[in-house]
C-alpha cells in the first residue's frame, strides 16, 4: 500500500458525512453534500489511478467530473418534486 492509496482511503472515509447529510439535511444541504461527494469521488478515482498505475481510471474520473453537475441538477429537481 502506497501513499496514493492511503490518501484515497481517507477521501472515502470523508464521504460518510456527505452521505449522512444527503439523507437527513435540508434540500440545499443535500445538494451541497451531493456535490461534495461527487468531488471526493473524482479525487478518489484520480488517486486510485495514480496508486495502481492504471490509465483507465483517469478516463473514468474525467467522465464522472463531466457528468456530476448535470446529475446534481437532476437530483435537486427530483427532491423539489418529492418533498
Amino acid at each position: 500500500m502506497n501513499l496514493w492509496l492511503i490518501a484515497a482511503l481517507v477521501l472515502l472515509l470523508l464521504m460518510a458525512p456527505c452521505g449522512w447529510l444527503c439523507c437527513k439535511g435540508e434540500i440545499m444541504e443535500r445538494f451541497v453534500a451531493l456535490q461534495m461527494a461527487q468531488i471526493l469521488a473524482v479525487l478518489t478515482l484520480l488517486l486510485l489511478a495514480e496508486g495502481y498505475g492504471r490509465d483507465i481510471y483517469f478516463d473514468l474520473a474525467l467522465v464522472l467530473a463531466t457528468l456530476s453537475f448535470a446529475s446534481g441538477l437532476v437530483y435537486i429537481r427530483f427532491l423539489e418534486r418529492w418533498l
